[in-house]
């Protein structure tokens, strides 16, 4: 498996076998990716609204061609249903990111839950997690929240 993510890395999305500072923006991908999935899985049902919502975020908040979207996204997938806590990919992802983009992600998580517009208790309840494990305030956490909804 580790050989397969390495390979889609090298050969799709970071083109000239640049390592260091490549290897973790490949591990930072998966585990953005591992998180916005595990979203969809939240209410016991994948609804289609929010895996295309997955599908946009991974888009633009890398900026890949849909082909590599999809692949990054399938060993997204397989990482997220080998995983057995939060803590992995938060940990990651504390240590790389700007308060903002940690912002950010929380906000993307939002977007997700309300895809298919309603938000489960559980939806809910994965953001604060998720939101707690990265250092967001509370107070930004309802900001990002009111921005996916729509609110002002």
């Amino acid at each position: 498996m580790l050989r397969k993510i390495q390979n889609f890395f090298d050969e799709r999305l970071l083109p000239g076998g640049v390592s260091g500072d490549s290897d973790t923006e490949h591990v930072l991908r998966l585990a953005i990716g591992a998180l916005l999935l595990e979203m969809t899985h939240m209410d016991g049902e994948v609804w289609p609204e929010q895996r295309k919502a997955v599908e946009t975020a991974v888009l633009d908040h890398f900026d890949l061609e849909e082909e590599e979207a999809e692949e990054l996204l399938a060993l997204a997938e397989a990482e997220r249903a080998e995983s057995t806590d939060y803590f992995q990919f938060t940990s990651l992802i504390n240590d790389a990111y700007t308060q903002d983009e940690k912002i950010r992600l929380v906000e993307l998580l939002w977007h997700i839950a309300y895809a298919n517009e309603s938000l489960h208790k559980y939806e809910e309840h994965m953001v604060r997690k998720i939101a707690d494990l990265l250092h967001v305030s509370h107070k930004a956490f309802i900001a990002a929240k009111f921005r996916a909804r729509g609110d002002n």
